[in-house]
């Protein structure tokens, strides 16, 4: 008899490990975040991993809070075997944690313990780490401490963002839960204590996180633009508004920090150490642009 799952996930990041579940195991439920608003018109939208579970037939709760008691109790009726975890934006308390006999099982998108935390694959491209992957642990109540069942590395590409990178890590993920979840359920792979040494932790990121720092040097900065693409993303104050930058590299040159050029035909901006280019960018209130087609209506070095 297939084991009974419950999963928990709610953005892209988890559609993989969902859909290699329902086809391979008996999906019970699914625990989702609420609809947000979204959009310019701020309408309520369904996170990703709801629309899936519908479209699959798989009941969904979407509860403010796990610890409510009517998402306790239809977590207990739904008596699963294991509860998988997938960028799921909760903390699961004991209560949750000790319900089913396996445990809850979480696909966390670094090498662990490198990058416990909420933003790991912003982490490790913002550090320029040389390589990530995927963790499959079973949970404790600490922030990503759980002991490791399994993991996978891949090479962070030059020009991998958050996205590309966060893409690559779901397949990556789901692949790995699908190797790894027959063996633990058996009792044939048991869970082994993370490392001591080389932990890092990364906090939520915000909005104001993604300002752009010509006190920095610019290859940090370049890398801050692909660590932060799509979100929180990155911007210059312009204006009295925010420059959007949504590709930039890194080029030798020599300008005060902050000092505003125009270099092989792109607005670059000084630095710490060498010059920014800004390769494409979102003026307040218009379409992105190339850099050259910014600086045909613009006057960068002045403004």
């Amino acid at each position: 008899m297939s084991a009974r799952v419950v999963f928990m996930g709610s953005p892209e990041f988890a559609l993989p490990s969902l859909r290699r579940l329902a086809a391979e195991y008996a999906v019970v439920g699914v625990v989702s975040q609420p609809d947000r608003p979204a959009g310019r018109g701020r309408q309520l939208a369904p996170p990703p991993v709801k629309q899936l579970a519908e479209q699959l037939g798989i009941p969904v709760i979407q509860p403010d809070r796990l610890r409510e008691p009517a998402a306790m109790q239809q977590l207990r009726d739904w008596a699963a075997d294991v509860i998988v975890v997938a960028a799921f934006g909760q903390i699961l308390r004991p209560a949750v944690l000790d319900l089913p006999p396996h445990g809850c099982i979480n696909v966390h998108a670094s090498l662990l313990p490198r990058w416990r935390g909420a933003s790991p694959i912003q982490a490790a491209i913002l550090h320029g780490d040389a390589e990530t992957g995927v963790t499959i642990m079973r949970m404790d109540p600490g922030l990503d401490t759980g002991p490791i069942l399994s993991q996978r590395a891949i090479p962070i590409q030059p020009d991998d963002t958050a996205g590309t990178l966060s893409d690559k890590l779901a397949e990556l993920g789901a692949d790995l839960l699908a190797e790894t979840l027959p063996g633990y359920l058996a009792g044939e792979l048991q869970p082994q204590p993370q490392p001591k040494q080389g932990v890092t932790t990364v906090s939520l990121l915000s909005k104001a996180d993604g300002e752009l720092d010509p006190g920095q040097p610019a290859e940090a900065l370049a890398r801050k633009v692909r660590a932060f693409h799509p979100w929180p993303g990155s911007h210059l104050p312009w204006r009295g508004g925010a420059l959007k930058v949504l590709r930039a590299r890194a080029t030798p040159g020599r300008a005060a920090a902050g000092r505003r050029e125009v270099h092989a035909g792109l607005p670059a901006l000084g630095t710490a150490d060498g010059l920014l280019l800004l390769e494409e960018v979102q003026p307040p209130g218009k379409k992105p642009m190339s850099g050259a087609d910014f600086l045909r209506g613009h006057d960068w070095e002045r403004a």
